[in-house]
């Protein structure tokens, strides 16, 4: 039997006020959500305005093999106060000029200031006025699981922003330059969307900083980025000085392996196993042998490729540089002298 006036405890009760142990003084998770959520927001937001106009929307001719052209496109980041704009390698391939259109209305042409394939980066220089720059971060301090913005022009949508975080470090991007070949290292993994078109374009930190410049899509949910670290920056110098950069060039190719037992204290150590030294070239000169594990070079570890990739840009050129190999179980020490990497060697 029911009572006049009470209200069955089967149905909802509706009402204008809280419901009862959904504020966050009762332990209910609506408003620190939402205070999340807006944390969330005012970064992404904060950093998309202060990069959006920074990045530009690139569109270059290239040459074709056959001799026609063909029209491709990109993004670039705008990095110093007289208007030159960091990219990607493959966004201007054989290009000399272009023309790059800010997020404000903006167009202006640019000339290429120079390429380096081997790093996938290239610098150019804007003919007309430009925002003023980005500001270049440190990619060695990032962490796994931290927050970026990727800011870039993909399928020709200009001023773009998706949101993601770093899913992995230490990545390696192969490239290719003639007939060289080099792995990029400590490249950045992100799960933030990346499309056709991105290329070229920053992916910041919640300060505003660029820790990367976007560089390929490797899968669904999975980019890659180059880093900004010590390297690429004397990569960048190097292009603004001289337009292109020199490599010191030994001419072997190797593999990780472990070292010998007996030379060393613990296991995960290991060296670089020689699996090819090219015929005349200076590792050939200095006496290395395929199956030779390299240790060390100019006194420091070698435990990868990546790590004597790191001693070969133009300063090792022509010097004496000291190496140490493992070889039948006892220690070798031998003196190469590297010269300059050629574009097709």
């Amino acid at each position: 039997m029911s009572v006049p006036g009470a209200i069955p405890i089967d149905r909802p009760v509706l009402s204008d006020g809280p419901i009862p142990g959904s504020g966050p003084e009762e332990g209910g998770r609506g408003a620190p959500e939402s205070a999340a959520l807006d944390a969330y927001s005012q970064v992404v937001t904060s950093v998309a305005a202060e990069l959006t106009p920074r990045v530009a929307a690139v569109q270059v001719s290239r040459r074709r093999p056959d001799g026609n052209f063909a029209a491709g496109s990109g993004s670039a980041v705008v990095f110093t106060e007289d208007g030159f704009l960091l990219t990607n390698a493959h966004v201007v391939g054989r290009a000399d000029a272009g023309r790059a259109s800010f997020a404000d209305g903006t167009v202006t042409p640019f000339h290429v200031a120079g390429v380096d394939p081997l790093s996938d980066l290239a610098v150019l220089r804007a003919d007309g006025p430009t925002p003023s720059p980005a500001r270049l971060g440190e990619a060695s301090a990032l962490r796994v699981g931290q927050l970026v913005v990727a800011v870039g022009n993909p399928l020709g949508l200009a001023g773009s922003v998706t949101a993601g975080v770093v899913s992995a470090l230490g990545r390696s991007l192969p490239t290719r330059s003639g007939r060289a070949v080099r792995v990029i290292d400590d490249v950045i993994q992100t799960d933030a969307a990346l499309n056709p078109g991105n290329s070229g374009g920053a992916l910041v930190i919640a300060t505003g900083e660029v820790v990367g410049i976007n560089t390929a899509v490797a899968g669904v949910g999975l980019g890659l980025a180059v880093p900004i670290n010590s390297t690429s920056r004397q990569i960048i110098q190097a292009l603004l000085s001289n337009g292109r950069v020199k490599r010191a060039y030994l001419g072997l190719a190797g593999m990780p392996a472990p070292l010998p037992p007996r030379l060393v204290e613990g296991p995960g150590h290991q060296g670089l196993r020689i699996v090819e030294v090219v015929p005349g070239s200076p590792a050939d000169r200095a006496g290395l042998r395929t199956d030779d594990i390299l240790v060390s070079a100019a006194g420091q570890p070698v435990s990868s490729a990546q790590t004597l990739q790191r001693l070969m840009l133009g300063r090792a050129i022509g010097q004496p540089l000291d190496l140490t190999v493992v070889r039948s179980e006892a220690l070798v020490d031998v003196v190469a002298v590297p010269t300059e990497l050629a574009g097709e060697e």
